[in-house]
């Protein structure tokens, strides 16, 4: 049980966010915020989801056991329906406003938040998109990844390929694995998007990327873990599309509450954050 008293006032309070960002997160599919989480409040945050993550954490297996996917990060899924002591920082007004302002949407919901941990040694994590596992209809989903310590290029922070939101879905047969990395190192390369290297954050930077932006990480040769906390949003309005593979099926289920293809995409699970 966290004990801790943790800053919450900032949360509700907007992030000044400015045009030039705005511009540049629209023509590549991604953009840093710094200091999203303020650093005189970082360390309460990041104790508090570490420990709530790390509770709920499943994975006991050695890196070496473990496949592609598995040695890319530790996840741990939707934290603020587990713990109230987080549920505040997922459920932010001031993370979602910076995300509905980026994709010039009125109103925006949750998806889920997930905790990604790239252990001491972890692997790299391989070309992918997030929203090849994502049932929606709009194009206006986005990730917010935020550093919880302070992260080098070296630790795995994430690259991306400028524009390549445009394309929309990528139809290949699996995703964050040995087949999407070779797959989407030609596919980059062939349609010529400039590759965004991985930024130096400081721990309560983050980054947003559109659900279609084509990114990756370097592994983590380092001995500290690369401690990251995503949440995702899409515009409301959005409907649940017909599954297209089966991680969308899970995923209309696990997030979505099982509603029915064509439906509104407004489960018990989506809030609406901002406005």
């Amino acid at each position: 049980m966290l004990l801790m008293v943790l800053p919450t006032e900032f949360l509700s309070q907007p992030y000044p966010l400015d045009e030039e960002t705005i511009r540049e997160f629209r023509r590549t599919g991604h953009a840093v915020v710094r200091g999203l989480c303020p650093p005189e409040h970082i360390g309460a945050w990041r104790e508090a989801l570490v420990e709530a993550a790390m509770r709920h954490n499943r994975e006991t297996r050695p890196l070496e056991e473990r496949d592609v996917y598995g040695k890319a990060f530790l996840q741990i899924m939707n934290l603020w329906v587990h713990e109230e002591a987080v549920k505040p920082f997922v459920l932010s007004r001031r993370f979602a406003e910076v995300a509905a302002k980026l994709m010039g949407v009125d109103a925006i919901r949750l998806y889920h938040d997930q905790a990604l941990f790239k252990e001491p040694g972890g692997g790299p994590t391989p070309w992918h998109q997030d929203q090849f596992y994502w049932p929606l209809d709009t194009p206006n989903t986005i990730t917010l990844w935020m550093a919880l310590v302070d992260a080098s290029p070296e630790m795995g922070t994430m690259e991306f390929a400028d524009g390549s939101q445009e394309d929309g879905f990528v139809e290949i047969g699996e995703q964050i694995s040995e087949f999407s990395e070779a797959f989407f190192e030609g596919y980059v390369r062939g349609r010529r998007f400039p590759v965004t290297k991985g930024r130096h954050l400081r721990a309560g930077d983050a980054t947003f990327h559109y659900g279609w932006t084509l990114h990756r990480a370097p592994g983590n040769p380092t001995s500290v873990t690369r401690e990251a906390m995503t949440i995702i949003y899409y515009a409301d309005g959005a409907r649940v599309t017909e599954p297209r593979n089966s991680f969308q099926e899970n995923d209309r289920n696990a997030w979505l509450g099982g509603l029915p293809p064509g439906s509104r995409a407004d489960g018990p699970l989506n809030p609406v954050l901002f406005p």
